[in-house]
């Protein structure tokens, strides 16, 4: 398999257009471009394809974004790879062109796969977490606040079934 040799950094053109055209008033996947850019880079998943012969067939990069896509849409191999060809809004999030034939649902395995064995799963979670503070989306040390008025009714709910159960018992 060779590498896909293409640049990602921006949204292609044909697309980036279709994407507004569809999505006048904005949507959240065309918002996380806009705000991120390519969050995941190839050379980052490098470690994980060492040898010529196992080179990725698709971009690593974007791999990585499928799979946080497909956690977020709690979906299946499959359904993400359908969602690469058919989505208008995940196409500009992963910069593709429209006429992108996408991957076969086993490509997405294989890298799941990948990550795994090499030990960079946790490199998702805090390359996101660099990127949003970067961008000032997170700030550190704040205080934080709990609400607690679910618990509270939560327990006076069950302290209600009680009473009635031992009510119904004693009678």
């Amino acid at each position: 398999m060779a590498l896909k040799q293409r640049e990602r950094s921006t949204v292609p053109e044909s697309t980036a257009e279709m994407a507004h055209k569809v999505f006048p008033k904005g949507h959240p996947y065309l918002t996380l471009r806009d705000k991120l850019g390519e969050l995941y880079q190839d050379e980052q998943f490098a470690d994980l394809f060492t040898s010529p012969r196992r080179r990725p067939a698709e971009a690593p990069g974007c791999l990585a974004f499928v799979l946080v896509l497909e956690f977020m849409e709690d979906i299946s191999d499959g359904v993400a790879a359908d969602m690469v060809r058919a989505r208008i809004d995940w196409e500009y999030l992963l910069a593709l062109e429209l006429d992108d034939v996408g991957f076969d649902a086993s490509v997405l395995a294989e890298f799941r796969q990948r990550v795994l064995v090499g030990g960079v799963e946790q490199q998702f979670l805090e390359t996101l977490l660099q990127r949003a503070a970067e961008l000032g989306l997170l700030r550190k040390r704040g205080a934080q606040r709990t609400d607690a008025t679910h618990v509270v009714t939560a327990s006076a709910q069950m302290n209600r079934l009680e009473l009635v159960g031992e009510t119904l018992r004693a009678a």
